[in-house]
């Protein structure tokens, strides 16, 4: 018997199911009544070997085509983009394979849209690299998409310097609590009777283990004088058990913290470069920076407090909780173009510092922040967390809340105020004055008798202050 041929209607995955002729009909109904508010745009799926591209029906016959991820073949898809007429190109954002044809696409004067894979990700029908194309180009004609902020030119390449500083610090770290590790073992406890074992007393201790030292007297007079502890302590701290094949391990790890340093100290110089080529929106000198009790070992090497001021314009170090570095992890992420955000409650929100709206049915079922991986939110909560103990109204302000809803809803509360601090002299150039922690109370004790006297008087009664004795 002969077999009938397949018709494509027939094949699986394309049978019609009951009503769907109804629900597509009000689907194309639908989007009659929409305008079109980006008539000439492009959806790309991008992928781990090749990129799909879907532009408008109206432009070619052969809307969707699929490209390769090598440079010839992406210049090659930016070519045909612009032979089709397309000024506008929506993709998601996945991993860093956008990035090459992000700058591909920038540099041929296309307005790029780097949207958040979360809000493209129900595609109707069953889901394809095809299907998702064409449904971001569908999104982003009709102007349904929000692009994400990428920060470009010099402070994009600032922030990859930074983030490659972070990653070398956290490399030497892992050194450090390795070298820990072998002088625990041999029971030698170097870190009880000095803060730093990678200072000077303690590297100069940790070589003359590795150079064959194990009298603890010789040992001990290779601190610096200015150590609290006394010999005694840092001799008896230094018997122990020298273990060859700890003392081996010792020395590598040593060796590669070393290595890890020099690393930084070579980023730290391609930061001060950079840095300096940004142009200045102030020649004046900047206010002097707070006085600290010391150097910090993680403090760079030039004066990043002067760059941060000339190119902004506002010492942001005024601010208690920031430092330079935390403010120049915030300049990275968040540029030095404040319009980006339209407003305090737009920079926080996009910070993931700002509570949640989340209403159904006239109910509020959460309120809570939302989840970000934002290096800049991060250094927002750090600094929330060190101006907690500081006397200071941003310290005051922690500490009552802390009280009243514990730590961590304190940081982000904390976190949020810096933050709309941070915007507001951001945009407004002028300089933060800190009111003190007593003026912060005064305030909100003054806050609190005007809110209970209203609720007395609402009441029929009227609120008398005791006299004090």
């Amino acid at each position: 018997m002969k077999k009938k041929p397949i018709s494509s209607s027939s094949k699986k995955g394309s049978v019609r199911k009951k009503g769907s002729s109804k629900k597509n009909s009000s689907t194309k109904a639908s989007q009659s009544q929409l305008t079109k508010m980006n008539p000439n745009a492009a959806g790309i799926d991008l992928g781990a070997k090749e990129h799909w591209v879907c532009v408008p029906s109206e432009a070619t016959p052969d809307n969707i085509r699929s490209f390769g991820c090598t440079t010839p073949e992406l210049v090659a898809m930016a070519d045909w983009l612009i032979s089709c007429g397309v000024t506008t190109v929506a993709m998601e954002s996945t991993g860093v394979e956008w990035i090459p044809l992000f700058q591909i696409l920038s540099e041929r004067q296309l307005k790029v849209y780097l949207v958040n894979a979360k809000s493209v990700k129900t595609v109707p029908g069953r889901k394809s690299d095809v299907k998702d194309c064409q449904w971001l180009q569908q999104l982003h004609s009709y102007g349904l998409l929000a692009p994400s902020f990428v920060p470009e030119g010099e402070i994009a390449v600032l922030r990859s310097y930074l983030r490659q500083r972070e990653n070398l610090v956290k490399s030497a770290c892992c050194h450090i609590q390795r070298m820990q590790k072998a002088l625990t073992q041999m029971n030698l406890q170097l870190h009880k009777v000095i803060s730093d074992v990678t200072g000077v007393s303690g590297l100069n201790i940790i070589r003359g283990i590795i150079s064959g030292e194990r009298n603890p007297k010789v040992l001990a007079r290779l601190a610096d004088k200015r150590i609290k502890s006394s010999p005694q302590d840092i001799e008896r701290a230094l018997t122990g058990n020298y273990r060859e094949e700890m003392v081996f391990i010792l020395n590598q790890e040593l060796s590669l913290y070393e290595f890890y340093t020099q690393q930084i100290s070579a980023v730290e110089s391609q930061i001060n470069s950079c840095i300096t080529k940004f142009s200045s929106v102030t020649e004046e000198p900047p206010p002097p920076p707070k006085k600290k009790n010391r150097r910090p070992s993680s403090d760079p090497s030039f004066n990043l407090h002067s760059h941060l001021y000339r190119i902004t314009g506002v010492d942001f170090t005024a601010i208690d909780g920031l430092d330079v570095l935390t403010v120049q992890i915030i300049i990275s992420e968040v540029g030095l173009d404040p319009t980006k955000f339209h407003s305090a409650k737009h920079f926080a929100s996009w910070l993931g510092l700002s509570p949640g709206c989340n209403i159904t049915g006239g109910k509020v079922k959460s309120s809570g922040t939302r989840k970000v991986v934002n290096r800049a939110t991060k250094a927002f909560r750090l600094a929330a967390q060190a101006v907690g103990k500081s006397h200071s109204a941003l310290g005051a302000f922690y500490r009552r809340i802390r009280a009243r809803l514990g730590a961590p809803k304190a940081i982000t509360a904390t976190a949020h105020k810096i933050a709309r601090i941070f915007y507001t002299l951001w945009t407004t150039k002028q300089s933060y004055t800190d009111l003190g922690a007593d003026y912060y109370e005064q305030k909100y004790r003054s806050r609190v008798i005007n809110n209970l006297s209203k609720k007395a008087q609402s009441l029929g009664f009227a609120l008398v202050e005791a006299e004090q004795t």
